[in-house]
């Protein structure tokens, strides 16, 4: 288990490094990070929240789809619009409403290096450019359009 650095913390806010090497450094903190994300309910992380500023970031997928590793991605084509509530495990109890891209394709590494493109959208397209932007040292507080109370989040859960 890995720490989740929480705000304000100066590593959060900084552009992240690319990632060069991809043996067994990495390979293992991809599974810590992964393990750190499942204990602390989260359904992504950026490496700089675990302490390391490089490119890396996960994203838990459907159950049985398992995680989506990105090293050095980048958004490469953008377009529509969703606005929903965020949170943030560097934030805790703090959620907002954000509006996003609807759609988004990406090019990105896989944990060996290989180039892969993909194209997400609606939840998975909202979560990854969560992601993506802590690796640019932006908080996802900068895109709040409007603060949302957490026990207003639990009752709309509720309904």
């Amino acid at each position: 288990m890995l720490n989740i650095v929480q705000h304000p913390s100066t590593i959060l806010e900084r552009k992240c490094e690319r990632v060069t090497e991809f043996g067994h450094e990495l390979h293992q903190l991809l599974e810590d990070m992964y393990e750190t994300m499942i204990e602390a309910d989260g359904v992504g992380l950026a490496a700089p929240q675990v302490g390391v500023s490089k490119q890396i970031a996960l994203i838990e997928l459907v159950e049985e789809e398992g995680r989506l590793e990105l090293i050095n991605p980048k958004i490469i084509e953008r377009s529509g619009e969703q606005t929903d509530i965020e949170g943030c495990l560097s934030f805790p109890g703090l959620y907002g409403t954000v509006s996003r891209n609807y759609t988004v394709t990406i090019q990105a590494m896989d944990r060996n290096g290989s180039n892969f493109t993909l194209i997400a959208e609606d939840y998975l397209a909202r979560v990854i450019q969560h992601e993506l932007d802590h690796l640019d040292g932006v908080l996802f507080t900068s895109k709040i359009i409007e603060y949302v109370d957490e026990e207003d989040l639990e009752s709309s859960e509720d309904e």
